[in-house]
């Protein structure tokens, strides 16, 4: 799990900047880089270094939101990469939507900071290599 690279998205700076301070706290050295929209982060994926080994993508941004971002990276050369939709919402709908389009993991983002990670923690310690996405396994609860 060293020496990872993250993508975080979201248009919330506070958002952000808690994302970045529990990132921090990992025990692993991880690389973190952070886009305040969806445009941004996709210039980012197309035009690598670095490559992600996971993203972290909220869902209500102005612009090209999460549904969006997530539909052109999976009809893209990029589709393999593992997306993690971390998002306020916990609605049934919308959870079902993000799994349809193909997102690997929903995460409802968590209060406490500890949480928040523990949730990136377990993103991280997943085999997405071999990880299948399933109804019971999409939505992780810290």
């Amino acid at each position: 799990m060293t020496n990872l690279t993250i993508f975080y998205t979201d248009d919330d700076e506070d958002d952000l900047s808690i994302f970045e301070d529990a990132v921090e706290l990992l025990q692993e050295k991880i690389h973190l880089k952070t886009y305040n929209g969806g445009d941004k982060l996709l210039v980012a994926i197309y035009n690598p270094p670095p490559t992600p080994h996971v993203v972290f993508l909220d869902l209500n941004m102005p612009g090209k939101n999460g549904f969006d971002v997530l539909k052109e990276l999976r009809s893209s050369e990029k589709k393999d990469t593992p997306v993690i939709i971390f998002s306020t919402s916990n609605e049934p709908g919308i959870i079902e939507k993000c799994r349809l389009l193909g997102a690997n993991l929903f995460i409802t983002k968590p209060v406490l900071m500890k949480d928040i990670v523990k949730s990136i923690e377990h993103a991280l310690r997943i085999n997405w290599k071999e990880f299948v996405t399933d109804h019971k396994n999409f939505v992780y609860k810290s």
